[in-house]
């Protein structure tokens, strides 16, 4: 597999879709920040909106066909950027998922709101290395995913506008691929500058980050890693870090711990198999590198899974 596919392999998503927002200008939605291991996404179907910077710089607008992601769960609010004060919404029950609307008089915005759920360890290892706020413009830069992306978002308004058995269902499964496909967009248009989405503009690095998700348990050395992207020891560390954010060891420590956690929980494999698999010839330095990172034992991380 790719190391896209792989990253989807190792972290399972599921989606829900859980707000139609049917606003005119004036509107302003705040959100407080999300539960670990929530994504939250909004959809714009048509209008527009407006991302405030938490940080207080220059606020970003998104249009018709863009995409929000919130990776860290953070706090944010999305208004129409009039200034106005805004009318206030008021949500009403579908069959399929809750509408939002008010009675403004302006410039109309539909929007779909929603998450991804990922269960822990997973969401540390998308977490630690996807962009704070993430935004995929409609298109997707004319590539053949952007073209897919944008027929994707068409069938979920057209799923979110009808009342039929089976939406529910329907729009979540439809949410959970948008996750794929939007990675896949955003690597594609080279919009994120470091992190694992970057690693599409560094195309030389490619066989390296395959290599370290689909061999976590190998004992790679960086002369092996720099081998497989025909650079030097010196300029693969130089551009890994540069590109990712991140050293090659790090990334590494992440997929074996995320994958020792899964099989912990999984399988009823001894704690010292599970060790080996992950590239780990003592048990003890296994248990010192698991506890380091999900803060508690293998044996209380298992029995915590069961109970």
């Amino acid at each position: 597999m790719d190391w896209l596919s792989s990253l989807l392999d190792l972290v399972p998503v599921s989606g829900r879709l859980d707000i139609r927002c049917l606003y005119a200008a004036p509107w302003r939605l705040a959100l407080d920040r999300f539960q670990p291991g929530e994504i939250p996404y909004h959809i714009v179907v048509s209008g527009s909106a407006v991302l405030e910077n938490p940080f207080g710089g220059p606020p970003q607008r998104i249009g018709s066909g863009d995409i929000l992601l919130l990776p860290q769960g953070r706090a944010h609010v999305l208004h129409d950027g009039s200034g106005v004060p805004p009318i206030e919404a008021h949500s009403e029950a579908s069959l399929n998922l809750i509408i939002d609307r008010n009675a403004g008089t302006g410039e109309p915005l539909d929007m779909l709101c929603g998450r991804f759920l990922l269960t822990p360890p997973h969401d540390r290892l998308l977490r630690d290395y996807l962009p704070e706020d993430l935004i995929i413009r409609a298109g997707g830069q004319g590539t053949p995913a952007g073209a897919q992306l944008a027929a994707l978002i068409e069938l979920m308004r057209t799923e979110a506008s009808l009342e039929t058995i089976g939406g529910y269902a329907m729009l979540n499964a439809l949410s959970a691929a948008m996750f794929a496909l939007t990675l896949r967009v955003a690597s594609e248009a080279n919009a994120v500058p470091t992190g694992l989405l970057a690693i599409v503009g560094q195309p030389r690095l490619g066989p390296a980050l395959t290599a370290l998700f689909q061999e976590p348990g190998r004992s790679w050395t960086l002369p092996e890693l720099a081998r497989l992207c025909h650079m030097s020891r010196a300029t693969f560390v130089r551009h890994f870090q540069q590109t990712m954010g991140r050293s090659a060891s790090d990334l590494l420590l992440d997929i074996r711990m995320t994958r020792a956690a899964t099989e912990l929980r999984r399988s009823s494999a001894s704690t010292s198999t599970i060790a080996e698999a992950a590239g780990y010839q003592s048990d003890a330095a296994f248990q010192r590198a698991f506890k380091q990172r999900m803060g508690m034992t293998p044996a209380r991380w298992r029995r915590e899974g069961r109970g």
